[in-house]
């Protein structure tokens, strides 16, 4: 006999895990399914367990330039790399059990197994344990992704490692290539150049971390190039071969001359797969390269049968898979008749990005050439570091805060900046686009002193020409 409920979801990813606790507060009877760890892979294999390795990186960092900060360390600093990564998993296997904790105090009925789907709502679970047949009123696909191979790179976790073999690597890598410069990329770039490696990396487009505004990627890149990396864009791998002592690199550069190079290991970050194959969604969903189709609420094409997060097109973030599988747990709820409940769709537009390097990124809307492009008339408001008597006081007085705003409305249309907690500040500009708040509505804000976060003041006052501090 099958277990019935009101909404099973297949994956424990923070965006499975996120619509199960929902649904289940609005009183659903909800299971969940995961062939691997509560809590996925971002907080297994991806965000958590990579900000604690950069964040053993940052604390190095520090303590080998203490004399910046008028401090003397007693003998040499260095790094254990082992501790460091044994830190990082424990931090992720914390925040696994408080997964599980969570699923306990919600009621939530926890499948471990490998999920095929039967039918619209209904699946078979495979375990070491046998099989279970699960059937539901509503099913929520939260399948996530995984890291694209390259044709010619086929990870081998010894010498070509993904994001998950370069979050527990075997030895420390004298000579890295990293292939990508995303936020995956980028962020084991800065952990692994801390960690002493000598860092080459290769991007195929005219500039790093792509999807930033123009002035953040030029920043990013000269202040990776002082800290010792090598980065290459415009240029691409043409061929790689590993053998038992290293990997040999065709790179092809902007000029158009490829060179063969040498290197201790390499890291691919190329963007994701979704985990749509062999899950018995082929005649069910609508999918474009891989990705199931859905509506702003999370419906595929098939009734009772939803799709959040990374198996759903982009930005594939944590956050926006959070927050789509809060949106649909409260359209079924609402389908199977709470009245009380009132789901809100995704503002795209308003998700921000960030990228935890050494230093940070994040930014939300629209760049300036992006606004441009779609017709605006633009106003830029820019502020630096050196400006911030908070910035100079910890000594970090690299980066700047750029925001875009309608030189007709006053609309905030992207916010982008680059330099030391600025993935802490980004979120003001954030509640401020989900809000519509306008220009005005920031000048007239009172910001706390002293703090970095006076420049996102003073970045709108730039953008009316009513800078006070630079």
């Amino acid at each position: 006999m099958a277990e019935n409920y009101d909404l099973i979801v297949l994956g424990s990813g923070p965006g499975g895990y996120v619509a199960a606790i929902r649904a289940a507060q609005l009183g659903l009877k909800t299971a969940i399914v995961e062939r691997e760890s509560l809590g996925g892979i971002c907080l297994n294999w991806g965000c958590i367990p990579t900000k604690a390795l950069l964040r053993s990186a940052e604390i190095l960092h520090y303590a080998q330039h203490a004399a910046d900060y008028g401090l003397t360390l007693a003998g040499k600093i260095e790094a254990d790399l082992a501790a460091v990564v044994k830190r990082s998993r424990g931090v992720a296997k914390q925040l696994n059990q408080g997964v599980t904790h969570l699923m306990k105090k919600n009621k939530i009925t926890v499948h471990m197994g490998t999920g095929t789907m039967t039918g619209p709502t209904s699946m078979t679970v495979k375990s070491d344990k046998g099989e279970e047949q699960l059937s539901a009123k509503h099913v929520i696909l939260a399948l996530g992704a995984r890291a694209r191979d390259l044709p010619f790179a086929k990870a081998d976790g010894q010498r070509i490692w993904t994001y998950r073999h370069a979050m527990t690597p075997p030895e420390l890598p004298s000579k890295l290539l990293i292939i990508g410069s995303g936020a995956i990329g980028i962020e084991f770039a800065s952990f692994y150049n801390d960690m002493g490696a000598e860092v080459t990396v290769v991007e195929m487009l005219d500039r790093i971390v792509p999807v930033e505004d123009a002035e953040v990627s030029a920043l990013l890149e000269k202040s990776l190039t002082r800290q010792g990396m090598t980065i290459m864009t415009g240029a691409g791998v043409e061929s790689i071969a590993a053998s038992a002592s290293g990997v040999k690199a065709r790179i092809k550069g902007k000029d158009g001359k490829a060179s063969e190079q040498d290197f201790s290991h390499c890291i691919v970050a190329v963007g994701i797969v979704p985990n749509t194959e062999n899950v018995g969604i082929d005649a069910l969903v609508e999918m474009e390269r891989g990705f199931i189709q859905i509506d702003p609420y999370g419906r595929t094409k098939t009734k009772g049968l939803w799709a959040i997060g990374d198996c759903t097109p982009g930005p594939w973030l944590a956050h926006k898979a959070s927050h789509e599988g809060v949106t649909a747990a409260e359209a079924i709820a609402q389908e199977l008749g709470n009245k009380e409940v009132h789901p809100h769709v995704l503002d795209r537009s308003n998700i921000p990005g960030c990228t935890y390097c050494h230093p940070q990124i994040a930014s939300v809307g629209l760049t300036e050439a992006k606004a441009k492009e779609l017709g605006h008339e633009v106003k830029v408001g820019k502020f630096p570091f050196i400006g911030n008597g908070k910035a100079i006081a910890l000594g970090e007085t690299e980066g700047f805060i750029k925001t875009v705003v309608d030189a007709k409305t006053g609309e905030l249309l992207g916010a982008h900046m680059i330099g030391a907690e600025v993935t802490e500040l980004i979120q003001g500009y954030t509640v401020g686009k989900t809000a519509e708040l306008i220009d005005e509505d920031f000048a007239q804000t009172v910001f706390p002193h002293p703090t970095l976060s006076e420049m996102m003041h003073e970045s709108i006052l730039a953008a009316d020409g009513r800078v006070l501090h630079m």
